[in-house]
């Protein structure tokens, strides 16, 4: 299959494409590495009048590191990101999923932009960035403004980027202390998404008790999602006490509207999303504590 006809634009900066996406509105789509659009386009699942290239857009692509934060420029490929020894340092949870991702020639060419502005529910990406409460920050011909990561997925492939917007940046925060992070996920086969996944961040103090721990779950729903009420349950408690079984449990527990297809009922990801949490909270504690 090959893609409908359109209309191939290849702006100089990101104003100027954040004008064209205004001036085409919804005729027009935003491409960078292609790996999730490109497959869509050729199957005819979408079909748009103008592509909007930006992967040469330098002002969007690499990493930095300030106080407390790093950011990420949303044309940065995956494989960078794997390589980068300032990810595997200031956010590991972020270098932990890389190579989750489909394989190294999909890495190559996808873009940390485009998998979170694409919003799969059992991609690594969006997970990893509702886990950490990354901040986003989005481009229109109006100006910038940064989206909390909390409000930013907001159904099936969808976001709160307006039409006009762009994916610009991802920042995320940096833990410091006795810090631990992990992602577990279980796929039908290597490279494929996720059926049921976690990603876990734990601090712990000087006494072992758990001081912060977030969980995200990613292909147990429409969006990637926070098990808020079972994080909040673990600060204060001391990480001997801990059964991660029942842990797992509990962060799937409130779950209503697990997927089902031919390959797993509800149920069955739900079970198996609990395991994943287990694996993910028992990996970032033994972090943790070797820290």
């Amino acid at each position: 299959m090959k893609p409908s006809s359109f209309e191939y634009h290849r702006p100089t900066t990101p104003e100027e494409a954040a004008e064209l996406l205004t001036r085409f509105g919804d005729d027009a789509k935003v491409i960078a590495g292609g790996q999730s659009l490109m497959p869509m386009l050729n199957l005819r699942l979408a079909a748009f009048e103008h592509l909007i290239d930006i992967a040469r857009l330098t002002e969007l692509s690499g990493i930095t590191q300030d106080s407390g934060s790093v950011s990420v420029g949303a044309t940065t490929n995956q494989a960078t990101i794997g390589r980068s020894a300032t990810i595997r340092r200031a956010v590991p949870l972020l270098s932990k999923a890389t190579p989750l991702i489909g394989h190294f020639p999909i890495r190559t060419r996808g873009t940390i932009g485009g998998s979170v502005a694409h919003a799969d529910a059992a991609a690594e990406y969006p997970a990893v960035a509702l886990t950490l409460d990354a901040e986003l920050e989005a481009l229109s011909a109006s100006g910038r403004r940064t989206i909390q990561a909390a409000e930013f997925f907001t159904g099936i492939w969808s976001t709160a980027l307006r039409d006009d917007e762009i994916l610009t940046r991802i920042t995320f925060p940096v833990w410091e202390g006795r810090i631990g992070h992990a992602i577990a996920e279980f796929s039908r086969r290597k490279g494929d998404f996720a059926m049921a996944g976690a990603c876990v961040a734990v601090k712990v103090d000087e006494n072992a008790r758990v001081e912060k721990c977030n969980i995200g779950l990613f292909g147990l729903g429409p969006v990637p999602m926070r098990a808020t009420a079972t994080e909040r349950s673990l600060v204060g408690c001391s990480i001997d006490a801990l059964e991660v079984r029942e842990i797992g449990h509990a962060a799937v527990s409130d779950l209503r509207s697990v997927p089902a297809d031919l390959h797993g009922s509800a149920a069955y990801r739900t079970r198996v999303g609990a395991t994943m949490v287990a694996r993910a909270l028992t990996s970032a504690l033994e972090e943790a504590i070797d820290d």
